[in-house]
């Protein structure tokens, strides 16, 4: 046997001096070992095809913090995300191919800059992702498998029980993956990520922990909304809403085609178009000048109203009980951010 050849690649390719890491995310040694849970992973064939075609490619290019980029460093993308929840599904349910798929795809929808102008003309990230889902090249990767598109978009539409969609309220997978990786990002993390995944379970599709690691989970939680209104996010995003309002008025751009777009090729388009290119460098290249205060608040600068359309908030079980009868004391915490604000209002310095 040629001893260049690593025999776990589905496609036989050879490598030669140069075999690909643990981390590579184009499926090519059928395997994956996601930085953060350290789980590794035995990629399923379609999987790995998924990880070739166009719209999870473009993952790699959408930030997960959206336009908190700009002055934070959450700069992890949508596509390690995504590849962190089907880490969580391979650990949980190894065997249900079809929630891996789904939790491979589920943010295949997401627009430039992930949440930043989601609603901007009607545009819904869930609704996008699920027409790709039925259409080429993904309905063709499924159906090569012997998978119907139809199955996947029932998982990610939550029509069946399923720790990727949950329960209203309480902690689905992914967005267990979204709290801890940002976390992560901030220097939040007290307890190593493969630590913690060992003290998880699931009960009755909703992320369960013991008293201790439910507590921990709070707390990233409630930080991860405090960031979401925070002026390093509120603040860029507003920017990025004006700039792409602008964008659509001034260029015969669809919102349709903006939400095709990578983050680059949209800092591209606002960098090129004459009606957004000042603003567009200045949030770039001097985000430091933005004021950000209540709504109401005008002084010398009126600026401009900004609301957050909402804060992020799932419990998780702790040894199976909802947190209002085992962990009163946590669920507090939670309620306790219904008194964040949502609507600010934004000035240059």
């Amino acid at each position: 046997m040629d001893s260049r050849r690593n025999p776990t690649s589905p496609s036989g390719s050879e490598y030669a001096t140069a075999p690909p890491v643990p981390t590579n995310v184009t499926g090519l040694t059928g395997e994956f070992t996601d930085p953060l849970w350290r789980a590794p992973v035995r990629l399923n064939p379609v999987e790995a095809d998924l990880l070739r075609t166009r719209p999870l490619r473009r993952l790699h290019f959408v930030t997960h913090g959206g336009s908190s980029t700009l002055t934070t460093l959450q700069t992890y993308s949508r596509l390690e995300h995504s590849l962190g929840v089907l880490s969580l599904a391979a650990h949980f349910a190894p065997d249900d191919a079809d929630l891996r798929v789904a939790a491979l795809l589920h943010d295949i929808g997401h627009l430039p800059l992930s949440h930043t102008f989601e609603g901007l003309a009607g545009l819904d990230h869930h609704e996008i992702g699920l027409r790709l889902v039925r259409s080429d090249p993904i309905r063709s990767v499924l159906r090569d498998h012997g998978i119907e598109a139809g199955t996947i978009v029932d998982r990610l539409r939550g029509r069946h029980p399923s720790p990727l969609t949950g329960h209203p309220g309480l902690l689905n997978l992914d967005h267990l993956d979204s709290y801890v990786r940002s976390g992560r990002s901030a220097g939040r993390l007290d307890t190593d990520p493969a630590v913690l995944l060992s003290r998880l379970d699931l009960r009755d599709h909703t992320v369960s922990a013991d008293a201790g690691t439910a507590a921990a989970l709070v707390a990233l939680i409630r930080a991860e909304a405090r960031l979401h209104t925070s002026w390093d996010n509120v603040g860029p995003t507003s920017v990025v809403q004006r700039l792409v309002r602008r964008l659509l008025d001034h260029t015969p751009l669809t919102p349709e085609a903006v939400a095709r777009m990578t983050d680059a090729q949209l800092w591209s388009a606002l960098d090129s178009c004459p009606a957004t290119r000042a603003e567009s460098g200045r949030v770039q290249y001097e985000p430091h000048r933005l004021k950000v205060g209540p709504q109401g608040e005008t002084g010398e600068h009126p600026g401009w109203p900004f609301s957050l359309r909402k804060i992020y908030s799932s419990a998780p079980l702790v040894d199976g009980e909802k947190l209002e009868h085992a962990a009163p004391e946590l669920a507090a915490e939670l309620s306790a951010l219904r008194a964040l604000p949502l609507d600010f209002r934004v000035s240059w310095d």
